[in-house]
């Protein structure tokens, strides 16, 4: 992580641990709901969700029941995305997967509460009025729900053993990757009041970087270092399923993260200068190696 960053990181990891800390429930379930949150996660989308609301002249204070919503929710959807009924993974970040290191009932009863959690986080914040709580609640839901990335990971799984096409693999990705990340920025908007052309900026910029963010992870997949991304190389070849390596080929996924890359700057536009952070975020975003 840029060191620039790392005071945002540090900033929610802190939310995060106070909101698991106050949670009541047994100790194998409390333990294990730590376990899928602190495992190393590079925190991009509450990243995003503070710079957006920073960039847009509010404080972060705003911005911390949303943001820790949004990674509540993006933590359950990897522990559940770790099953053996789904990806079925026994390795995260080098360590692991959740259903490895305590049982599946486990894992699928933590996703549970960690996504229960995001919301009563969020309609129990102290810093937000609660018609703004409303439609963060509402862009949330939709950004992780039947419509957004649980749409998805239906669509992967249902692609696992046999080719879509390019405009399905794209479609597949805005539902399993790119709602959330998109709902990440738009939530700063909603907290900054944007005028309709920054949130209509910011929204295509999250789409874009989404895609960003899946195309770099296919080619790391394809020639990333093992050791650094904490994954084995080669996963989802072997698992048979559709990636933007298998469908555009290595030099052709490269050349199609260049072009999502023009088209998440270009959506900044409209912030000016303001939106110099979340620049450099995406730019880290697409050129990292784990």
């Amino acid at each position: 992580m840029i060191d620039s960053f790392q005071s945002y990181k540090s900033r929610i990891e802190s939310v995060l641990d106070t909101q698991l800390g106050s949670v009541k429930a047994p100790k194998k379930l409390k333990d294990a709901m730590k376990y899928g949150v602190f495992n190393g996660g590079k925190r991009i989308r509450p990243l995003l969700c503070y710079l957006t609301t920073e960039a847009l002249g509010k404080t972060l204070d705003q911005a911390d029941g949303i943001a820790s919503a949004i990674e509540l929710n993006h933590c359950y959807s990897l522990i559940h995305d770790d099953l053996p009924a789904m990806d079925d993974d026994e390795l995260r970040r080098g360590l692991p997967t959740l259903h490895i290191q305590y049982d599946e009932a486990t894992a699928i009863l933590t996703g549970d509460a960690l996504q229960a959690l995001a919301f009563e986080s969020l309609a129990f914040d102290q810093h937000l009025d609660s018609k703004v709580k409303v439609e963060l609640i509402q862009v949330l839901s939709r950004a992780s729900g039947a419509s957004g990335m649980v749409s998805g990971q239906m669509m992967d799984m249902a692609a696992v053993h046999h080719k879509i096409s390019k405009s399905e693999l794209t479609e597949m990705h805005n539902r399993k990757t790119g709602d959330l990340i998109s709902c990440s920025v738009r939530a700063g908007a909603i907290l900054g009041r944007g005028s309709p052309e920054e949130e209509e900026g910011l929204q295509a910029f999250g789409y874009a970087l989404g895609l960003a963010f899946q195309v770099r992870d296919d080619i790391l997949d394809e020639i990333g270092n093992a050791c650094v991304m904490g994954k084995l190389q080669g996963s989802d070849v072997a698992k048979e399923k559709n990636t933007f390596v298998s469908a555009y080929g290595l030099n052709g996924a490269e050349a199609y993260l260049i072009q999502l890359q023009q088209q998440a700057q270009e959506a900044l536009l409209p912030l000016g200068d303001r939106a110099q952070a979340l620049s450099d975020l995406s730019t880290f975003i697409i050129q990292r190696n784990y």
